[in-house]
């Protein structure tokens, strides 16, 4: 089976994202201080340079919600190719769930968007099928992993654990009524604790 993974940053009290987000704060209100320990805080030390490593390992496919590809609402009515500029750093297909048909957006570097309005699953299923033994990978927002979580389909789940208190915004867990995944690997900054963890392989499983 394709290996499925996913990385987020979030707070100490479980939000991926601020509040108010929009196009000119799209991580929301402080937001931005889940990052750092990859955009360029002076802080940021060898854990954090090898958190990034996992980060941006090349997967086969990747799977966004809408709110992560933009901040456009309803129907596509403005030529948007998302936020990352020319050449997005996924360098594969990715698969946007959405509730408006789009034609595919081919940009360069080898990304292209492929926009999905039969659901998770079966964004999940292009992305599986396309990336092969090359792995998916569940770039988010919070709706999107909660899917992913309460699908089964996550292998290898990276927190990004800032000492933060947002007090409001996007939360990823709330909904996900449980958690099989046990820590494999643990590093630590001054900005962030990067818990790596890996599914339960329960005997009863297999």
């Amino acid at each position: 089976m394709t290996d499925t993974t996913c990385h987020m940053s979030i707070s100490l009290d479980g939000f991926v994202a601020g509040p108010e987000q929009s196009r000119d704060d799209p991580l929301g209100k402080r937001g931005v201080e889940l990052h750092g320990w990859h955009i360029g805080d002076p802080r940021a030390n060898e854990a954090d340079e090898i958190a990034t490593g996992w980060l941006m390992r090349p997967r086969g496919a990747y799977v966004m919600g809408r709110n992560m590809f933009g901040p456009v609402r309803g129907e596509w009515d403005e030529d948007w190719r998302g936020w990352w500029g020319p050449e997005p750093p996924y360098h594969a297909p990715v698969f946007v769930l959405t509730h408006h048909a789009h034609a595919p957006i081919e940009m360069a570097g080898g990304t292209t968007f492929h926009f999905v309005t039969e659901g998770f699953d079966a964004a999940y299923a292009q992305a599986s099928a396309t990336a092969g033994d090359e792995g998916v990978d569940i770039a988010g927002g919070a709706s999107v992993v909660r899917q992913a979580l309460n699908a089964g389909v996550v292998d290898e789940l990276t927190l990004d654990i800032a000492p933060v208190l947002l007090g409001a915004g996007e939360r990823m867990f709330d909904g996900v009524d449980s958690f099989d995944f046990e820590p494999v690997e643990v590093l630590h900054s001054p900005l962030t604790t990067h818990i790596r963890y890996r599914k339960v392989d329960r005997v009863g499983d297999r």
